[in-house]
């Protein structure tokens, strides 16, 4: 599946599937609302009417079916008909699936995505996710032919209208950002480094038009990024902070997106063992989110002004590597004693988000990254952990997540019961909790939150993404489509906002503080 060309069209136009094969795909209720006119041209002379409606009635989808049309050419595919109030109604995880075990081989395919058009965003992400494209693989390399698949939405339901040029234009900038997250979280850190990562940022920035703000090794320390800096003091490729920054007129609000960028962790001097290591290229998955969904937002029509702010460092061991028991000074002013070097995440992004309210006077902070092991037991393989000081962001971060396919459930939020886990003698804090069983996902993220202050009068939004993002040995891009459904009401863009659970005017309340007052406007 590596290194395959996407590309949505409006139509696929009609092709004999032993020339191009084909797969059919959607809920068993949908695709029996599929005309045969429609599909006959994509089918024949292999398959006649009849068979096509044989194969209809054979499906019976628990949780999923799919049926042979014509040898390995053509295939119809059936999600679950029915989804439980914590998933995604587009069962986006399930098309990804179908996707990689019944896409007929060749090197020119066509999938015919059957759904309505409110799980068209999520659809078309979960297809990109089944198409990686970094392998390193001998024999891709020898392959000269270009794989291409092309993907042609059929709407069902109320607003089943033909799909616009604007919306596959939206569909194909979500996927490539969701591809190139994928992309960065699967390659190691001997390609992968921080040298490299700032490339693939400039790289979004001259495609954009925006030189991006670096600040780098020994400047980090002289202008007291001390969390990045001592986490990445270490290594041979030297620690980041990176800033891509797009300000439109206009503009009524300012958002900053701030991404965990650990290109590798081998958990410093407190080591990770042989069977945890492995892997630990994908430390950097927020980062990359919030580059491809950067990318994505602002190519169509973001209209705030919108900052990612990337945290870039390798957790190396050598002669300089931080030790437990060292005191750093962070962005914020706060002092944090070290005493585990494998909780470093929390530390970059401290400087991260302190950036974000101090130099960027961000209304709206949300940090996103893989930052516990822990998540994945707290949610689970699938669902992201979300903490918030907003109860509105935190229903909203769950609806965007079941309408995109980056699914999110929400954790304790109690900083007045949590917090104390860092209780430090000699400094502001620690930066690891006394105890790891006190739901140590909410407390790494009350870590961050401490750095801009519980008191702050803005949002704040913390994402926990360690295990949705990959799949098996595969990165998944997962976190993209998240944040651009998230924020979908401050693009030009109809679908976007279509997906979005923001925006809603709300009247306001008697007593309204003025972050109450706010939240209002934004949810």
């Amino acid at each position: 599946m590596a290194n395959v060309g996407l590309q949505f069209q409006a139509s696929a136009g009609d092709a004999d599937p032993q020339s191009r094969p084909l797969l059919l795909l959607g809920q068993l209720h949908h695709l029996h609302r599929v005309p045969w006119s429609h599909v006959r041209g994509k089918l024949q002379p292999r398959v006649t009417e009849e068979l096509w409606q044989a194969a209809l009635s054979t499906l019976n989808p628990n949780p999923t079916d799919s049926c042979p049309l014509y040898l390995n050419y053509a295939t119809v595919a059936a999600l679950p008909s029915r989804v439980s109030r914590h998933n995604s109604p587009s069962a986006a995880h399930f098309i990804t699936r179908l996707v990689r075990t019944c896409l007929p081989p060749g090197t020119h395919r066509c999938i015919l995505m059957v759904c309505e058009r409110s799980d068209a965003f999520a659809s078309a992400c979960a297809l990109a996710r089944a198409f990686p494209l970094f392998t390193h693989r001998s024999g891709a390399t020898r392959r000269t032919e270009k794989k291409t698949v092309t993907v042609e939405f059929f709407l069902v339901g109320q607003d089943n209208g033909p799909v616009e040029v604007s919306t596959l234009q939206c569909l194909t900038n979500a996927t490539e950002g969701v591809r190139l997250a994928a992309r960065i979280v699967d390659t190691p850190c001997n390609e992968m480094n921080t040298d490299a990562f700032l490339e693939e940022i400039k790289k979004v920035g001259k495609d954009l038009g925006i030189t991006p703000t670096i600040i780098r090794d020994e400047e980090l320390k002289t202008r007291g990024f001390g969390g990045i800096y001592g986490v990445g003091k270490a290594a041979v490729h030297p620690p980041a902070l990176a800033v891509l920054s797009h300000t439109p007129d206009g503009a009524t609000q300012t958002i900053a997106w701030v991404g965990k960028g650990i290109v590798y962790d081998t958990g410093g001097l407190s080591m990770k063992g042989k069977t945890t290591m492995p892997g630990m290229k994908r430390d950097c998955g927020g980062a990359a989110a919030a580059l491809g969904a950067f990318r994505a937002a602002v190519r169509q029509g973001f209209k705030d002004n919108l900052h990612a702010v990337f945290c870039l460092a390798e957790n190396s061991v050598g002669p300089n590597a931080t030790r437990p028991d060292d005191i750093h000074l962070l962005y914020s002013g706060k002092t944090v004693e070290i005493n585990n070097t494998d909780a470093e995440g929390r530390l970059v992004l401290a400087d991260g988000v302190s950036y974000a309210c101090k130099d960027l006077g961000a209304d709206i902070i949300l940090d996103i990254a893989t930052l516990t092991g822990a998540q994945g037991i707290a949610t689970g393989k699938y669902h992201a952990a979300v903490l918030t000081n907003s109860a509105e962001w935190e229903a909203a971060c769950v609806k965007a997540g079941k309408k995109c396919g980056d699914l999110v459930h929400p954790l304790v939020y109690c900083p007045e019961l949590h917090f104390s886990e860092f209780t430090s003698a000699v400094a502001d804090m620690k930066n690891s909790v006394a105890d790891r069983d006190n739901s140590p996902s909410s407390c790494a993220g009350l870590f961050i939150a401490s750095h801009i202050g519980f008191d702050w009068p803005g949002v704040w939004v913390h994402l926990d993404i360690a295990a949705p993002v990959h799949a098996g040995e595969r990165a998944t891009g997962f976190g993209v489509a998240l944040l651009l459904a998230l924020f979908g009401r401050a693009s030009e863009d109809p679908l976007l906002n279509l997906v979005s659970p923001l925006g809603c005017e709300v009247d306001a309340e008697e007593g309204d503080t003025e972050r109450d007052s706010k939240r209002r406007r934004l949810v």
